[in-house]
């Protein structure tokens, strides 16, 4: 199916901001970027997270990606395909690094998003968001690092003392 490039570039970008809006604690962002119904599972080398329902999950990304916690979120080699003019799948690979200051390991890994994306009102969203581990790597460690800079610290729900 030929859909003009645009289409193409705003799921590129849609995906971008989701990244970005992970990365830093950007909810009420992050929130336009899903469908209503939208459902993600993600599958890791010591996790399964399944969660149905925007709400839902902009709760469970707002808990994990908190004030104690570093993220980086890259994705690339888009591999979008357009199912019709309203819907399209792409796949993604993700290489990504996170570090929990409260539980005090790091976790380096990569994988590959699975998505299913929905044109409504003009705009495209996430309908479904998938990944599964290609690796995965977990490293505790026992001193904090130098941390210069820390926007989550910043952005990022606060939690209870653990």
């Amino acid at each position: 199916m030929s859909l003009p490039l645009e289409d193409l570039e705003l799921i590129k970008r849609l995906k971008y901001a989701y990244c970005r809006c992970i990365d830093t604690a950007n909810l009420d962002e992050l929130k336009t970027l899903f469908t209503e119904d939208a459902s993600v599972r993600y599958v890791g080398g010591s996790y399964v997270f399944e969660a149905q329902g925007r709400d839902t999950i902009i709760e469970a990304i707002a808990n994990a990606f908190h004030a104690e916690a570093i993220a980086v979120h890259h994705v690339n080699h888009p591999e979008i395909d357009f199912v019709s003019p309203t819907e399209a799948t792409g796949v993604w690979y993700l290489k990504d690094w996170f570090c929990d200051l409260r539980h005090k390991i790091y976790t380096d890994g990569t994988s590959f998003y699975r998505d299913t994306y929905v044109k409504q009102d003009g705009r495209w969203l996430i309908q479904r968001a998938t990944y599964e581990r290609v690796f995965e790597i977990v490293t505790p460690f026992e001193t904090a690092p130098n941390i210069t800079a820390h926007r989550l610290a910043q952005t990022g729900r606060r939690l209870p003392a653990a």
